[in-house]
C-alpha cells in the first residue's frame, strides 16, 4: 500500500519520539468526523444556489456565496455552523490520528483545520497546549507576546503551542475559506518573507525549518496543499533542510489512460524536490502502520 521504506519509518519513530518533528494537520485528519470538504461544499453549494458544475471546490462556493451575500462574516458564519455541529474524535482509538500525535512529546503543531481537535487531544493526555490563530489578515486577532518574544511563548512538549494557519470555528472571521482568502494569505505570507507583515512568529519558523515535518491529512494533487506549501518554501527558505513526511490516499487515475504505479510514481518524483517522503494510505492506515512499528499493535 505504502512506499515509505524502513530507514523512513526509523527516521519517523526516532523524531516523534525526540520531539524532533512537527505534525502539519489538513481535512483528512478528521475522516470519520466532520464531513469531506468536497461533501461540504456540495450541501452548500446546493443551499446557496451555486449554479456551476464545480460545486465540490469549497473555495469557489464559499466565494459564490460571498459575492451572493455581500458579507463575509454571514457566510463564514454559515460554515462554522455547519462544522460545528460535529461532535469530538474517539480519542482513544488507536487509529485515531489526534490521539497518537498528542502522546508525543512534541512542543509544536500546525493545522489548517478550523477544529479544535488537536487542542482536545492535548488535553486528554494531560498537557496544557496554548492556541493562536495565524494573523493572515488585519481582522484577525494578534498575538503580540507571541511574537514580540523571541522563543515564542517557548512551547514545550508539555505545553505545546497549536497554531492554526487558516483560523477557527471559535472566531469564524479569522477561516481561510473562499477564493479571497486564499489570494489574501498568499500574498500575506509573501510579505511577511520581506519582512513587510509578520504571519509566522519565531516558534514557528523554528518548527518549520529545525524540525522534520508530518503531513496529516493532505493530498500531493490537492490545490490547497501545493499553493500553503509554495507560499511556506518562498516565505521560509529553510523548510526544505529536512525530510518530511507525507500521508497520501492512493490516487485513482482513469485505467484507460494510466496505471496506479505510474501516477504515484509520477507525485512522488514531484514531491521528491521538496524533501517528502510519502505514505500511500489513509490516516488511519498510517496509525495502525506506525503503532505496529512502535510495537503498540500487532
Amino acid at each position: 500500500m505504502h512506499d515509505m521504506v524502513d530507514a523512513d519509518w526509523e527516521r519517523l519513530l526516532h523524531q516523534l519520539e525526540s520531539g524532533d518533528c512537527t505534525p502539519f494537520l489538513g481535512p483528512g485528519a478528521c475522516t470519520g468526523t466532520l464531513p469531506a470538504g468536497s461533501a461540504l461544499s456540495r450541501r452548500l453549494a446546493k443551499k446557496w444556489g451555486y449554479p456551476y458544475g464545480d460545486d465540490h471546490e469549497l473555495p469557489r462556493v464559499a466565494q459564490f456565496a460571498l459575492i451572493k451575500y455581500g458579507d463575509a462574516v454571514y457566510v463564514k458564519n454559515m460554515i462554522c455552523s455547519e462544522l460545528g455541529a460535529s461532535g469530538l474524535p474517539d480519542f482513544q482509538d488507536l487509529l485515531e490520528p489526534h490521539g497518537l500525535l498528542a502522546n508525543f512529546p512534541l512542543p509544536v503543531y500546525l493545522t489548517t483545520n478550523y477544529d479544535d481537535f488537536i487542542v482536545q487531544s492535548l488535553k486528554a493526555v494531560g498537557k496544557r497546549p496554548n492556541p493562536a490563530l495565524c494573523p493572515w489578515n488585519a481582522d484577525v486577532p494578534y498575538a503580540g507576546d507571541l511574537f514580540s518574544r523571541e522563543d515564542g511563548w517557548n512551547p514545550q512538549a508539555d505545553r505545546p503551542l497549536v497554531y492554526h494557519l487558516h483560523g477557527s470555528l471559535r472566531d469564524p472571521v479569522s477561516i481561510v475559506v473562499a477564493e479571497d482568502d486564499y489570494l489574501e494569505f498568499l500574498t500575506n505570507l509573501a510579505l511577511d518573507s520581506a519582512g513587510r507583515k509578520q504571519m509566522l512568529p519565531p516558534s514557528i519558523l523554528a518548527a518549520l525549518t529545525k524540525r522534520s515535518l508530518l503531513f496529516v491529512g493532505y493530498s500531493l494533487k490537492d490545490w490547497t496543499f501545493r499553493v500553503l506549501f509554495r507560499g511556506l518554501l518562498r516565505a521560509v527558505p529553510g523548510i526544505n533542510r529536512r525530510r518530511h513526511v507525507s500521508i497520501q490516499l492512493e490516487p485513482t487515475p482513469d485505467p484507460r489512460k494510466a496505471n496506479l504505479r505510474e501516477v504515484k510514481h509520477h507525485l512522488a518524483r514531484y514531491y521528491e524536490g521538496w524533501q517528502i517522503s510519502v505514505f500511500w494510505g489513509s490516516s488511519e492506515q498510517f496509525c495502525g502502520e506506525l503503532r505496529r512499528r512502535m510495537g503498540s499493535v500487532q
